[in-house]
């Protein structure tokens, strides 16, 4: 009976957030429905095992997805975010369109710029490329996932984004765990990638399909109440905040855009490789500190301290081109609270899964999976990823779970932590863009297209590339260790 609780548990969450309910109402009411099934006390589940990992997760996270909301909207309220963009798409031209919606997707993202804030400038720039070149505008959301969704998210070292901070405090790893394999995998992903969309391009120019007509840019994907569920568990921005705040029409310089970006990625590889590990924290094992260690808190101190970089260095260069700083950084900061309390509600739901009895058999069956604890890694985050449709949730379940198991298989194995680190969170990045996840439902909504029209470029340049980077970087590791 404890085994058909946790799949009764898990389908009921799955089904219901898919049709829109909030998964605020939904992890506990589950999780409670997982207890009952395996004669569990409800009350005990829900107030000590449920809050307690939640509130676990919001202390050792809530400042990522704070200031990476409020960083996120005041690129955006200044113009900085669309000025790279078109700085981007200038450079590289009309004949490399496609590169330039993937670069310029990426190069917001990797320096810290929410996703859902890349969403609303990144597509009106791409329709607008793809228009002038004659590219099928059903190929622009796979442009935008691919520079926005894969390797900057997941492999690219010293990424901000919420999904590489959560190993951290269980690995004692950095932002920029396993460098050298994470390039490699993000070569992988943009390669096949840009492969598949130029390939896409080609044969669509054969056919002389054109770029098609076109609905206007939606904004309904703001106020949908259903997106807005889905969205708020897939990403760090509540995407009902975007129209919040005062967007700036003044032109913003390309350095006054770029300079944010890169103190994201420098501040944050000082703090992580020189600054930290010079100083004596050994105070953290008192009391009063939680009985922690400098390797426990380091990546998010270092990712918080940039990104807090970032939103002071944005503020000086912009200070004209925000006549409304106090709404735009309200905006932000609200924009970070459903997502933060959604990712922790379903981080409450498979803390409950995972201390029921019947989980037994479950981690059984996952460390006895062929391949060695790479591979049972890769497997665990990708599907508790593709179940909860978000890729921050099932990667924090799994290590929740499993994440001690791990370090102790890995101990065992001579596995640096780095890799595990890696390797979880490119599998975290892999199966959760099925098709109810909340950042390619919104996109696609954005856009005005349907999963029929694109989904299959997504799957490709977003799962295929993933799939195929995440097995090299399991190959090369098994075979060469971490670098």
């Amino acid at each position: 009976m404890g085994l058909l609780g946790i799949l009764v548990g898990l389908g009921l969450l799955v089904g219901l957030a898919f049709r829109g309910w909030s998964v605020l109402l939904l992890a506990p009411l589950c999780a409670l429905v997982a207890a009952a099934f395996g004669g569990e006390p409800l009350l005990a589940n829900w107030t000590q095992t449920f809050m307690g990992s939640a509130s676990e997760f919001l202390a050792q996270f809530f400042p990522i997805f704070l200031l990476g909301a409020v960083f996120g909207k005041l690129m955006d309220d200044s113009g900085a975010v669309s000025a790279v963009a078109g700085f981007i798409s200038r450079c590289l031209g009309e004949r490399r369109v496609v590169l330039a919606v993937v670069l310029a997707g990426a190069l917001v993202t990797y320096g810290g710029v929410s996703l859902f804030v890349a969403f609303f400038v990144i597509v009106p720039m791409a329709q607008s490329l793809f228009r002038t070149a004659g590219i099928p505008r059903r190929l622009v959301p796979a442009a935008v996932i691919l520079g926005t969704s894969t390797f900057t998210m997941s492999a690219l070292p010293g990424t901000p984004s919420i999904q590489n901070a959560i190993p951290m405090p269980f690995f004692g790893t950095t932002p920029f765990a396993a460098p050298g394999l994470g390039v490699v995998a993000s070569m992988i992903m943009l390669g096949v990638g840009l492969w598949w969309l130029l390939r896409a391009e080609k044969a669509a120019r054969r056919a002389n399909e054109g770029y098609g007509d076109e609905p206007p840019v939606s904004a309904d994907a703001v106020d949908d109440e259903l997106l807005r569920e889905r969205a708020t568990t897939a990403r760090e921005f509540d995407p009902a905040e975007i129209r919040h705040g005062h967007h700036s029409d003044a032109a913003v310089p390309v350095f006054n855009a770029i300079l944010p970006l890169i103190v994201v990625v420098a501040v944050n590889l000082l703090m992580s490789l020189v600054v930290l590990p010079r100083l004596d924290f050994s105070f953290l094992a008192e009391q009063r500190w939680g009985n922690t260690s400098l390797a426990a808190v380091a990546g998010v101190w270092s990712v918080v301290v940039a990104l807090g970089g970032a939103i002071v260095t944005v503020i000086l260069c912009n200070w004209t081109r925000l006549p409304a700083l106090r709404r735009t950084m309200d905006a932000g900061a609200n924009a970070s609270v459903l997502p933060a309390l959604s990712v922790a509600s379903l981080v409450g739901f498979g803390a409950v899964i995972a201390s029921l009895p019947a989980f037994g058999v479950v981690r059984e069956w996952v460390l006895r999976i062929e391949g060695g604890p790479l591979v049972s890694l890769a497997v665990a985050t990708n599907i508790l990823a593709a179940l909860t449709g978000s890729a921050s949730g099932g990667l924090t379940i799994a290590l929740d779970a499993l994440g001690k198991t791990y370090m102790g298989l890995a101990a065992e194995a001579g596995i640096d932590p780095g890799l595990l680190h890696r390797v979880a969170v490119i599998g975290s990045g892999t199966l959760d863009i099925l098709p109810h996840n909340g950042a390619v439902v919104s996109l696609l909504a954005i856009c005005g297209l349907k999963h029929r029209d694109s989904y299959l470029d997504i799957v490709m340049v977003g799962i295929v590339s993933s799939v195929i980077a995440l097995a090299a970087v399991i190959a090369i590791g098994t075979a060469f260790g971490s670098f």
